[in-house]
């Protein structure tokens, strides 16, 4: 039993950590970015914050329903978190961004380790 909760607890906390991830990529392309302007809106780097949003959106709609293909979404997500991650830090000015995105990518890789 204590395994079992230890499980929906992970599970719940990756849920959390890719809803947050969503929401701040999703917020901070489109209003910090378009606002800010120069790097910031290059085509490459709001293609991979949107990106990112889209897939952290995914993977927790996935985990919610029990979905079979979550490792390998896991995997996707924590490898386009971290990308998203580091572009955000290289271009300066979006910790909270910074910060989200790892943490999403250290959760799905955390489930991942669990999975096998």
């Amino acid at each position: 039993m204590h395994q079992h909760s230890q499980s929906e607890h992970a599970t719940q906390a990756c849920i959390e950590a890719c809803s947050s991830c969503h929401q701040i990529c999703l917020q901070t392309a489109m209003n910090h970015c378009l606002e800010t302007g120069g790097k910031h809106v290059k085509a490459k780097h709001l293609r991979l914050m949107m990106n990112c949003a889209e897939i952290c959106q995914a993977s927790a709609n996935f985990q919610l329903t029990g979905s079979h293909f979550l490792p390998r979404l896991h995997e996707l997500c924590a490898e386009i978190c971290e990308a998203c991650a580091a572009e955000c830090d290289e271009i300066g000015d979006m910790n909270d961004c910074v910060v989200a995105c790892q943490k999403c990518a250290d959760s799905c890789r955390q489930m991942l380790s669990t999975q096998h």
